[in-house]
């Protein structure tokens, strides 16, 4: 009878190891992932794992063939994270706000990949009488991509915690106004229109100050974070990242060979992003432009994003403070050295 039962066992522990096998076979064979970003040249690492196909190729490396990618491009993070959690994308290239939100509302159901760049965003005025940030009135409107939320939104509540106190880190938050980035350009460029100030990235940040009659700096993210701060990261949800192991090794190898071709070809880097974007500033500008300091924060590991979390919690945004960045980050980024 033992020997009966044991037999049974056995065999009940051989269909079912059979049967995750093929379900985890299943789950690498997907097809098509669909990964979303924003614009600008933030996202230039996705631009040239697109053009390339490194996700693709780096997959096939790993045993895993036939794979595809989908690159949607959105205004705003909050429309990512819409999208992630809707089951319309798989993957998202967005802001460090954003994946610690996820992160909390989810108890950890999402969780970074690889970070792609921490180039400086900057607060941009073309009033005059705007020099710092305690000269913003109440009817001075601030541009970033998602109100409250975005990576733009949440630094400019620690800086007004720095400047006005501890307790008035929101004083700011009525100024803001959702426009994504190339909009808020377009609001700066047009004297007539009510946005006056837009917390910008690279390329926009450039042609702004190049562009707009009386642009100017009045804040940037490394005086607020005391250095660089991951603008740019890939996430996902944990369920994904456990049914597609070799997918979430393959976005870390190609983000590595995309940003390794950014530093030893920027020339070939440059073009292919105004290839995938359209963008139309020239090629010459855009590699001055990624000689300004901080341009070429091309790094896997996370910068910034414990103090970023710190704030989150300290406010209430997040429910769950994190003891550390690999709290919100999957097991393949946690040999890396980030804060």
């Amino acid at each position: 009878m033992i020997t009966h039962l044991r037999s049974k066992l056995a065999a009940a522990v051989l269909i079912a190891a059979a049967v995750l096998a093929a379900n985890a076979a299943h789950a690498q064979q997907k097809s098509e992932i669909a990964l979303s970003r924003q614009p600008g040249i933030f996202y230039m690492p996705s631009h040239i794992m697109e053009k390339l196909k490194l996700i693709e190729k780096h997959a096939a490396s790993l045993g895993v063939s036939g794979v595809t990618t989908k690159w949607i491009t959105f205004s705003g993070g909050g429309a990512q994270t819409d999208a992630l959690l809707a089951g319309g994308v798989d993957i998202l290239n967005t802001g460090t706000g954003n994946l610690l939100l996820l992160w909390d509302r989810t108890r950890g159901g999402v969780k970074g990949i690889v970070a792609t760049s921490a180039q400086p965003m900057t607060l941009i005025s073309r009033d005059a009488n705007i020099k710092s940030i305690k000269d913003f009135g109440p009817s001075d409107k601030i541009a970033v991509p998602t109100v409250k939320v975005s990576t733009q939104a949440i630094v400019l509540q620690i800086a007004a915690a720095e400047a006005f106190g501890a307790d008035q880190w929101s004083k700011l938050d009525a100024n803001t106004v959702q426009l994504g980035h190339p909009d808020a350009y377009a609001a700066l460029s047009n004297p007539k229109h009510e946005v006056h100030n837009h917390f910008s990235i690279p390329p926009f940040t450039f042609l702004e100050l190049k562009n707009v009659p009386g642009a100017h700096i009045v804040l940037s993210s490394p005086d607020v974070m005391g250095g660089p701060l991951s603008q740019a990261q890939f996430f996902t949800t944990t369920k994904f990242a456990e049914a597609n192991p070799k997918i979430i090794q393959a976005v870390r190898d190609a983000t590595k060979e995309a940003q390794n071709l950014i530093r030893s070809d920027t020339k070939q880097a440059v073009e292919i992003y105004k290839e995938v974007t359209g963008d139309k500033t020239s090629v010459e500008e855009l590699l001055d432009l990624l000689k300004e300091p901080g341009m070429m924060e091309w790094n896997l590991e996370p910068q910034g994003t414990m103090k970023f979390a710190a704030h989150l919690f300290k406010t209430g945004t997040l429910k769950n403070q994190p003891k550390a960045w690999t709290d919100y980050y999957l097991p393949i980024a946690h040999d890396l050295k980030g804060n």
